[in-house]
């Protein structure tokens, strides 16, 4: 019979859990650049890098995290974008729950700190008065903004994916490993990790409530995104400025989707495991989404994983309309298994326990762990962490994309792959052509 948490008993272990996740590492900070707070008292300041949906979801979820929190600055590639999220940041309230709670007195942006352009980022990581950013502009940024930030001595939440290419993945591993020289925080958006029942059920698994790992699956089948963003190019457009606006569709700016948005369920892999795989074979193709609209990217993806000891993972990704959709993961032990998706994990066999979800939002509290761990001065870097789970996604896209087994250690110390475009200017920019397994070449 299975072995049901009490709501009472999830209520402890969820407030144990954000008390000491936000003092994640017990030894302080080594001394840095950032100025030391008082517990809950100073206030944080904030800038937003990045103002399209996930910047906009990112910054109201922050300023709703914490008291004494405030957006002061903001940056981005368009000006349209900043300006429509600033109006839905100063947005009266619908309704009376936390969700839809007033932020409108936290948003303390000025005209002189609205920044649009290119080097619109590092305008706002040069602001005095910024504590910490939130990095949203498409993957192919997070590197060179995360290393912006870092340099300017900023703490910084990042949005996943860190990067789109293996020399992106190593300038973030740098980066983070500075950010630890100079005691700063760095977060990363793949709130999975602190999802209640995810939490509970992998520490269990760690605990060896299922035994020794021997397999597992991760399954995402889901809609195919083709209502996404403005799909007619404008009079005026430049390619690159259509790349940016369709940078969904774009392997140079979003990785794919197996890179841009599998990489939660992928992550949670590496998080049972405890790290990364050792190798992968993919393959996967473009079966629907073949309109230019839709860029270079593919719709489907199958991936085998294998982590220490041989263990192997089937992943198995699609974004197409019509097909029967999944997001869950389980895994397989010498004394059971485990299955968890959006509602709860259960563990069946000789450890029989289910845990359910406590409700409580993990993108807010990703960034109250945050907040807590600048003030407290408390060490909080998951830079390394999202780094590797990154580098797990682009590998499986890369072995899908040439058709070549490939090794991760490769991928992270041999893989010249840099998927760069030739200039940061609003011009000519060719699209790469869609890619064919067997005759791509791997990089």
């Amino acid at each position: 019979m299975r072995k049901k948490v009490s709501g009472k008993s999830r209520d402890l272990t969820r407030r144990d859990f954000i008390r000491t996740s936000a003092a994640f590492g017990a030894a302080s900070l080594a001394v840095g650049t950032n100025r030391m707070y008082a517990a809950g008292s100073d206030k944080v300041r904030i800038g937003l890098i990045g103002c399209g949906g996930r910047g906009t979801h990112d910054a109201t979820k922050c300023l709703r995290s914490s008291e004494n929190v405030e957006l002061v600055a903001m940056g981005d590639l368009f000006n349209d974008r900043m300006e429509r999220c600033l109006r839905s940041l100063k947005r009266p309230p619908s309704g009376n729950s936390p969700k839809t709670s007033d932020i409108r007195n936290k948003v303390k942006v000025t005209k002189d700190k609205c920044f649009v352009g290119w080097d619109a980022h590092k305008k706002v990581v040069a602001c005095d008065d910024v504590d910490m950013v939130i990095l949203t502009e498409p993957p192919h940024f997070r590197p060179s903004h995360l290393k912006a930030a870092i340099e300017a001595g900023k703490h910084v939440f990042m949005e996943k994916p860190a990067g789109v290419d293996p020399v992106g993945i190593r300038s973030v591993i740098a980066s983070s490993e500075l950010a630890d020289r100079k005691g700063l925080t760095i977060v990363a958006g793949t709130q999975m990790r602190r999802i209640s029942h995810l939490v509970e059920g992998i520490k269990a698994i760690h605990d060896g409530a299922i035994g020794e790992l021997v397999g597992g699956q991760c399954v995402r089948l889901g809609g195919g995104m083709l209502t996404w963003g403005q799909k007619e190019r404008q009079p005026g457009w430049s390619d690159m400025e259509w790349h940016l606006r369709r940078w969904l569709f774009l392997t140079w700016l979003s990785g794919d989707f197996i890179v841009e948005m599998h990489v939660h369920n992928l992550d949670v892999m590496n998080w049972a495991f405890g790290g990364p795989p050792v190798q992968c074979v993919g393959m996967g193709g473009r079966e629907v989404r073949k309109a230019p609209e839709y860029g270079n990217v593919f719709d489907h993806f199958s991936v085998e994983y294998e982590y220490a000891n041989g263990v192997r993972v089937e992943y198995m990704g699609s974004q197409m309309d019509g097909v029967t959709g999944r997001n869950d993961q389980r895994l397989v032990g010498t004394k059971g298994r485990a299955y968890t998706d959006f509602g709860g994990v259960v563990i069946e066999g000789r450890n029989p326990a289910e845990y359910a979800w406590d409700q409580i939002d993990p993108c807010i509290t990703q960034h109250a762990d945050q907040i807590a761990a600048i003030r407290q001065g408390k060490r909080l870097n998951e830079g390394r962490r999202v780094a590797e789970s990154t580098l797990t996604s682009i590998m499986g896209r890369m072995s899908a994309y040439t058709g070549r087994a490939m090794k991760f250690d490769w991928a992270m110390k041999g893989s010249k792959l840099d998927l760069n475009p030739p200039a940061y200017e609003f011009g000519d920019l060719e699209m790469r052509p869609v890619v064919v397994p067997g005759k791509t070449r791997l990089i």
